[in-house]
């Protein structure tokens, strides 16, 4: 496992707010915010990761049952796809994170990754 960054939980609010003011990536399981962490705020050889599901996904129960699903696709994918020194937040859906297959959220996550990292250009 050498070469493969740590994965760190976020717990803050802070960190989740900055996060939100970050880029994003929609899939059809869940949102996806990432952002570059300054180098003064935590250990940069890290990936720090956050899940949150709205009351929208339902009841306690499907809550914590999507943020599962969510911790393991991020377990199997951040620490391949992740990059050091960045913040992720995974955002459940409403009728999709808890009943996406998950080979399906796990290409959804690695989808997300790749477009929150690829420069976009602006049309005018």
């Amino acid at each position: 496992m050498a070469g493969r960054p740590a994965l760190a939980t976020l717990t803050k609010r802070a960190d989740f707010l900055a996060a939100a003011r970050a880029g994003r990536a929609g899939t059809p399981g869940f949102l996806l915010q990432a952002r570059k962490r300054r180098e003064t705020e935590a250990d940069p050889t890290l990936v720090r990761v956050g899940f949150t599901c709205s009351k929208k996904v339902g009841n306690a129960v499907a809550r914590n049952r999507a943020k599962r699903r969510l911790r393991e696709a991020a377990r199997a994918v951040l620490p391949d796809a992740g990059r050091p020194g960045w913040d992720y937040v995974l955002i459940g859906r409403a009728g999709a994170t808890a009943e996406r297959p998950f080979e399906a959220l796990l290409a959804d996550l690695r989808h997300a990754v790749d477009a929150v990292h690829t420069p976009r250009t602006r049309r005018s």
